[in-house]
């Protein structure tokens, strides 16, 4: 989770929502990256799918099965669905999204999913709450 707080203080810096992702398969992380919608004009470039999309690259594959995504906030319907859909084991991510949370907080995607990844829910989450907080005090401060 510490990588993916690290990709989540890029994507701060640069001025977009702090989120990072890491991928990791075998031990190993084969994606990281940050949300990066303001910069590629692109409502798919949350950190999630950035990070699939990477990883997909580096296993030549659409099949992440055996691979743990590390987020810092809980993914959102999109993202859940991508996740899902990749086939990702497991998904560890930090904060809750009160919002738009597809995973706990406001919508449970287990009714349509065949088969889910295992979650572990609000890793670090005080870390993860405080790089967000700190983005949309900087937000409301412009």
């Amino acid at each position: 989770m510490e990588m993916a707080l690290l990709e989540a203080k890029k994507a701060l810096d640069a001025g977009e929502m702090p989120v990072g992702a890491i991928i990791v398969k075998d031990n190993m992380v084969i994606a990281r990256a940050h949300n990066m919608r303001e910069a590629k004009k692109s409502t798919l470039s949350h950190a999630e799918c950035e990070a699939i999309r990477i990883a997909n690259e580096v296993l030549g594959d659409w099949r992440l099965d055996g691979c743990t995504m590390y987020v810092t906030l809980e993914p959102c319907m999109m993202c859940m669905g991508a996740i899902i859909n990749a086939r990702i084991s497991e998904l560890v991510f930090g904060a809750f999204d009160q919002n738009k949370g597809a995973v706990e907080s406001k919508l449970n995607p287990t009714a349509i999913a065949d088969k889910m990844p295992e979650i572990y829910a609000g890793i670090k989450e005080d870390k993860c709450k405080r790089l967000i907080n700190r983005f949309f005090k900087e937000v409301r401060n412009k």
